[in-house]
């Protein structure tokens, strides 16, 4: 018999005195599962019967968690997981047994269910899968909870009957006598007591429907009569028993039914009127039970800042995240807490606080539960019994206790109400959304009495609204939310928060998507959303055009570090392979998830930078930047994957390089660039041509294929070797051998330009040393000058004459002084003077390698550094004018500067302009 705190406790001191003899049976520790089987093994050989003993196992059980959670110093008693695992794995084995136990009663009855025959195979057994819900899916069962149950079989069909021949029955029937056999070995209350309390309430069509439901009538029931809440249900369901399903993996049929139910393809934000909707229906349930008993406001669960509402913080960030970030897909909620806080969602400190209320209001929970084992979550009101609880907490006194469990409480109601609290509040949109008791605006009401204080322009576009066919088709909901965003936009543009033109392309982008409701959703759950985006359209014409094309990446806006962060490759890359690392663990890792896996991080990712472009965070060649790193990070991840996946791969790891050239050679890429790329291999095995050329076809498939969330690249190999009638992918022998013209297949002067801005992006280190040393020996090769001179200038020549320009406008690309002019320089300085300058021979970009001749003195004083200047303001009014979606053309004057100092290059290296 214990002394200790946990002898208080009117529940153990009766398990105590009624089972002192058997106390002994349990082994000694923590109770897991196969201390338990023995334990149920010994009840079992003293003659109890199978519902008897298991009863007797969970008294025995409770008892020994009592004293390991309650007894001692605080630092010394049982962790929570301690607690609810072993509440747990008591469930499943008690569901285990059960369910082994009833069905071969019923065997005995009707024989085997079987499956339907199948082309006439052999008809196989159906089965009973026991999915447990709630803490019980998720692992977190406290010690007096019911359990939460959905019971579904495989296979509809018949039983196979006696062997006299009688006895058949449905499947159906066979089943849910399963049901109510269980029911009666861990359910029903008997001098024992009870296993669990079990409750069916979450089954498809509740308390109203079949206590066993087949799997095809559960798929049915997702797709015609599935409800937002439940999706909140099912988020932490598993199966649970039995426990030979489970291990041959025939249950896991189940989540591909669960899966695309929970989570949802886009970010779904119509969930939060669904949570805000359930939680308040809670909260009136707990008022009313409330009601002349003020004393149950102290509930622990379902109070305010209570248990219930970080559960649901949690869940909602999940269902409306999860369908497009997998690794958040984790039923614990701790576990969730600190994936929500690596993925940005929540700021580590919030997730870390609300880990330390979680555990502190389960602990709380389970001493409240530990009194009486009743299943309740109020505090005592006895004195006696709360001085108890604040004891084995740690504190001398309740007011320190009180002081805690408040301190808690506040911090998860403000962080809830932040979250859920209530329909977004701005300024005008009080009797849009029916303050003061009057009833929400309807929108059919705002179209006929457009506000004469609107812009014209607006309020016109607005007008047609009555008429636009997606508009009328919408439902209640859609068009409430439709009508409040109208009216916050109002509200801002007299403000001149935004810009008349930014309210004018959000309804360009919006009208589209109308079908897609969540995006309404978003909007309105999210104004900073809103006014991001409205900012973001209003400041260039590209950013609409780039949301309508990948419109679940304005999610992005909701990020308040969005604007103060950079690319980082690393952790991009690390993301990436914990998603697809998720996908696995759920057998979702085909093809086709891998390839859309990486289109939204890549589509992401690009939107994150043009944002902080837009905004005039980075400059353009930070962008520039940015947008080259991405590549090179999405080339080696889709290269990787697509190497797991090749079916005649010979090694583990490919002895593969890719060679950029081009605008990712020189790191200098735009929204969407194509990709100049080169594959090479240095592979000695019999297959190698073979094995990579398959390699590369599948690979560049896997870049430009249009998913359901569309391409990644255009990719342009017409710098390999021979061009395009080249092969897609050669040796690096063969390549070394054509760039330094040894034989009679060799690379062109205009070859040997490209090879300036060459790069080496993907492979092993070995292999890049290599390249290096091939495009130095290419570069600083003895070329005559003048020969080299003439063979630039003429192609410079054709370059232009494909591009013409009309009247006398100035193309910042392709007009004489334009950007073209100043490339082509570098290309000859680098081509002509590496030998003589190595400092030339680092693909350091055009602006770098002209400020860095001008240094060693192959430009006349100040001649480099202009143009180089020149050509940055160039590449920034080419790129401004992109993102408008304006032509790259001026009229002079404007410009006239820039076009100067690179016509000065130009005549400082080449000479006069008339020799062109």
């Amino acid at each position: 018999m214990t002394s200790g705190a946990s002898a208080y406790s009117r529940f153990v001191q009766r398990i105590q005195r009624r089972y002192a003899s058997q106390m002994g049976l349990l082994p000694e520790g923590a109770p897991v599962r196969a201390g338990m089987e023995h334990c149920l093994q010994a009840l079992l050989a003293q003659g109890l019967e199978t519902g008897a003993a298991l009863r007797v196992l969970r008294q025995l059980v409770m008892e020994r968690l009592v004293v390991l959670d309650c007894d001692g110093d605080p630092a010394n008693q049982a962790a929570l997981t301690v607690v609810t695992r072993a509440m747990t794995e008591l469930a499943e084995l008690a569901l285990d047994v059960a369910t082994r136990t009833s069905r071969a009663a019923l065997e005995e009855l009707h024989g085997l269910p079987q499956c339907p025959d199948n082309a006439g195979a052999p008809a196989s057994d159906a089965q009973l899968w026991v999915v447990g819900m709630g803490k019980l899916g998720a692992r977190e069962l406290n010690v007096s909870s019911d359990i939460d149950l959905i019971y579904i079989y495989d296979h509809d069909g018949e039983t196979s009957g006696r062997p006299d021949g009688r006895g058949r029955i449905s499947n159906h029937e066979f089943f849910a006598h399963q049901v109510k056999a269980i029911y009666g070995l861990i359910g029903d209350t008997t001098e024992h007591g009870f296993v669990f309390r079990v409750d069916l309430a979450l089954r498809p069509n509740g308390n109203s429907g079949p206590a066993a439901i087949s799997l095809n009538a559960l798929e049915e029931y997702f797709q015609a009569q599935g409800r937002e809440w439940e999706r909140f249900a099912w988020l932490k369901s598993r199966v649970v028993a039995p426990l030979e399903c489970i291990q041959n993996g025939s249950a896991q049929a189940l989540r591909g039914l669960i899966l695309p139910f929970v989570f949802r393809r886009y970010l779904d934000y119509n969930v939060f009127d669904s949570l805000r909707t359930l939680h308040r229906q809670i909260r009136e349930h707990a008022a009313k039970r409330c009601a002349g008993h003020p004393e149950r406001a102290n509930d622990v669960k379902i109070s305010r800042g209570g248990i219930r509402e970080i559960e649901f913080t949690v869940q909602l960030l999940q269902v409306v995240r999860g369908g497009q970030f997998p690794e958040l897909r984790t039923r614990p909620t701790v576990d969730a807490l600190g994936r929500l806080a690596h993925a940005g969602l929540m700021a580590q400190e919030t997730a870390d606080a609300l880990a330390r209320a979680y555990e502190f209001l389960r602990r709380v929970e389970h001493r409240i539960q530990y009194l009486d084992d009743q299943q309740t979550h109020v505090l005592p009101t006895r004195d006696d019994d709360l001085n108890w609880i604040s004891q084995t907490m740690g504190y001398s006194d309740c007011c320190l206790f009180l002081g805690e469990l408040d301190a808690h409480r506040e911090l998860v109601a403000q962080e809830f109400d932040k979250l859920l609290g209530g329909k977004p509040a701005c300024k005008g949109c009080g009797k849009a959304a029916g303050s003061n008791g009057s009833a929400p605006l309807q929108l059919d009401d705002l179209l006929d009495n457009l506000s004469a204080q609107w812009p014209s322009q607006f309020r016109a576009r607005v007008a047609l609204w009555r008429k636009h066919p997606k508009v009328m088709a919408l439902r209640d909901d859609s068009r409430a939310r439709l009508t409040q965003l109208v009216q916050r936009t109002a509200l801002w543009l007299g403000e001149g928060t935004v810009t008349e033109e930014a309210a004018l392309r959000v309804i360009d982008w919006i009208e589209p998507l109308l079908r897609r409701e969540s995006y309404l959703a978003l909007l309105l759950e999210r104004p900073a959303v809103h006014v991001r985006l409205l900012r973001l359209l209003g400041a260039a014409k590209w950013p609409a055009r780039y949301l309508l094309q990948h419109p679940g990446v304005i999610d992005e806006l909701a990020s308040d570090a969005l604007l103060h962060e950079r690319f980082d490759r690393a952790a991009f890359a690390k993301e990436l392979q914990l998603r697809l690392a998720s996908l696995k663990r759920t057998g979702e890792d085909d093809e086709e998830a891998c390839l859309n896996l990486l289109r939204r991080a890549h589509h992401a990712e690009v939107f994150r930078t043009l944002a902080r472009d837009v905004e005039g965070v980075l400059t353009v060649e930070q962008v520039a930047d940015d947008l080259s790193a991405l590549a090179e990070v999405i080339l080696a991840v889709t290269t990787d994957w697509c190497w797991q996946r090749l079916k005649n791969r010979h090694r583990e790891s490919p002895q593969f390089a890719i060679i950029a050239y081009g605008k990712l050679g020189g790191k200098e890429l735009g929204y969407g660039s194509d990709l100049d790329i080169v594959f090479v291999y240095e592979d000695e095995h019999e297959q190698a041509a073979e094995v990579y050329a398959a390699f590369v076809r599948k690979l560049i498939n896997w870049l430009t294929v249009k998913t359901g969330e569309g391409d990644l690249f255009e990719i342009d190999t017409a710098l390999r070797p021979n061009g395009n009638s080249g092969l897609l992918v050669t040796s690096f022998e063969a390549y070394t051998r054509y760039q330094q013209q040894r034989g009679s297949n060799t690379a062109w002067t205009w070859e040997h330009q490209a090879m300036t801005r060459a790069r080496f992006v993907l492979g092993e280190e070995p292999l890049r040393e290599r390249f290096e040393q091939v495009r130095e020996s290419v570069i600083t090769a003895p070329r005559d000058a003048a020969l080299l001179r003439d063979e630039i200038v003429s192609m410079r020549e054709k370059v232009r004459a494909a591009r013409p320009i009309k009247g006398d406008r100035f193309d910042v690309k392709h007009s004489t002084g334009g950007m073209v002019d100043a490339e082509f320089v570098v290309q000859f300085l680098v081509l002509s003077q590496s030998a003589k300058h190595p400092e030339l021979v680092q693909n350091i970009g055009n602006i770098a390698l002209l400020q860095c001749a001008e240094a060693v003195g192959l430009l006349p004083q100040g001649v480099g550094q202009q143009a180089a200047s020149a050509y940055r303001e160039l590449r920034r009014v080419q790129h401004r004018a992109r993102l408008n979606e304006e032509p790259t053309q001026v009229d002079p004057p404007e410009l006239q500067a820039e076009r100067d100092a690179i016509k000065a290059l130009w005549t400082a290296v080449f000479g006069s302009w008339s020799s062109i």
